[in-house]
């Protein structure tokens, strides 16, 4: 399995990112990122599988929604960059059609999920999505939890947050998993989807990089998952799949802002986020008490950037 996809594309593409979970080597877990052309109607399927739409940059969207509950028409506002703002989404489930047509363009990502019920489609407001900040000193990370259990539960198996990490910054720390090994009590697959900003801190650029690192331990061993050990760099619309095994840090490089949209489904009936740290470095909880966060979080809220720079014109990959 390769566990990193980076990004390659032809400018015919109308998929930016387009991952199965059989093409992932997996059961669960799912991810596309459509490139809007500007008032070219876009058109997917769910098929056995739940989604969000979550806009990325350009112009506001209209989504037209047809399945099981008839035909629903909405409205996403969006954001001009995933650093500029936190964004509205829709929820639509199982077995539907989407149209999706914006005037001015637009990234839109497709997170998904296998399951098993069909749920009606569901709208999020920017301005109700909790943006948590979490961790310290330069482990400080602004989440954005727009589609995890306990804020959003119109989903049977879908499990989506956002992150921003700043420039020197390090997420995903201390590493952590959610496998079948001990003593994790919750399966889930992930995916890790990145964007990284340029020099103005705001427009997606493949200039900036990040890295990524996933590995197994003897636990892992034990449970006969296969072993694990991989640090890659990362640049904008980079993809990193999780299978099993800790994951973490994420680091971005000092400069460029790192964004990444984890994508999250298991076999449990109910969706959870639990998970277990590396016992080597879980002690790092701990000094964070102690330590002043880093004023450069949160970054974003629904309103637009705590520093007030703005996206560039051209933020949109072609």
């Amino acid at each position: 399995m390769t566990l990193h996809r980076p990004w390659s594309r032809s400018a015919a593409d109308t998929l930016i990112v387009d991952v199965a979970p059989k093409d992932a080597g997996w059961e669960w877990t799912g991810l596309q990122v459509l490139d809007l052309a500007a008032g070219a109607p876009g058109r997917l399927r769910t098929g056995e599988s739940e989604v969000f739409l979550l806009p990325l940059s350009g112009g506001e969207i209209t989504v037209e929604v047809a399945g099981g509950t008839g035909q629903e028409a909405f409205d996403l506002r969006g954001r001009r960059s995933v650093f500029s703002a936190v964004s509205d989404f829709l929820y639509v489930g199982r077995n539907s059609t989407i149209t999706l047509t914006s005037a001015e363009g637009a990234e839109v990502a497709v997170p998904s999920a296998r399951c098993s019920q069909a749920r009606p489609p569901a709208y999020g407001a920017a301005t109700d999505v909790p943006v948590e900040v979490r961790g310290s000193g330069n482990a400080t990370r602004q989440v954005t939890n727009f589609g995890v259990p306990g804020v959003w539960d119109h989903a049977e198996k879908l499990i989506c947050c956002e992150l921003i990490t700043p420039p020197g910054n390090w997420s995903s720390y201390p590493p952590h998993k959610h496998d079948a090994s001990e003593p994790c009590t919750v399966v889930n697959e992930e995916i890790y989807y990145y964007r990284i900003a340029g020099e103005d801190q705001v427009s997606p650029s493949r200039t900036g990089f990040g890295y990524h690192r996933t590995y197994t331990g003897p636990e892992h061993e034990a449970a006969g998952l296969a072993p694990l050990d991989e640090l890659v760099e990362v640049r904008d619309h980079d993809v990193v799949l999780v299978p099993h095994g800790y994951h973490g840090p994420s680091v971005a490089a000092p400069g460029y802002p790192m964004y990444y949209l984890n994508v999250m489904a298991g076999p449990a009936a109910d969706r959870a986020l639990a998970f277990c740290d590396d016992p080597d470095h879980a002690w790092v909880r701990g000094s964070w008490d102690h330590m002043p966060r880093d004023p450069r979080c949160p970054v974003t809220s629904a309103t637009g950037r705590h520093d007030g720079l703005e996206p560039s014109s051209r933020e949109r990959h072609t």
